[in-house]
């Protein structure tokens, strides 16, 4: 019996991912960066997308490209701040694009405190 109720949105979405180091560099120095996926808004709008996916931008020792993350509360000095992040999620919000930050609690870097409090735990530590 068909339901009622629609399908979620992700299931006929259009979802554009976003590697922050080589999507767009808005400030000169080489690297990707949160004001140049702002930059790129209207563009990323007039493809037709319902949301980007961002690749880890957290702060990291970049030793796996991103993915060794040290801190999931803060983003990477070299893509940007915590601020330029919300102001990010605020204008694509305007343009209708919905904004999925990837997050992989399993890749977490050998500086992140967890890591740290469970190597100073020693073996058999809760």
């Amino acid at each position: 019996m068909p339901s009622n109720n629609p399908a979620p949105w992700w299931r006929s979405a259009v979802i554009y991912q976003v590697y922050v180091r080589s999507f767009a560099d808005a400030n000169g120095d080489g690297v990707g960066d949160i004001a140049g996926i702002r930059s790129r808004l209207p563009y990323l709008k007039s493809l037709g997308i319902d949301a980007i996916w961002i690749n880890p931008w957290y702060k990291s020792p970049m030793a796996d490209h991103g993915y060794d993350v040290a801190d999931y509360r803060e983003i990477d000095p070299l893509f940007g701040t915590v601020a330029d992040a919300e102001a990010l999620i605020e204008e694509a919000h305007e343009h209708g694009i919905r904004v999925i930050p990837d997050l992989v609690p399993n890749h977490t870097s050998d500086q992140h405190a967890w890591f740290k409090a469970a190597r100073a735990a020693g073996p058999g530590s809760p």
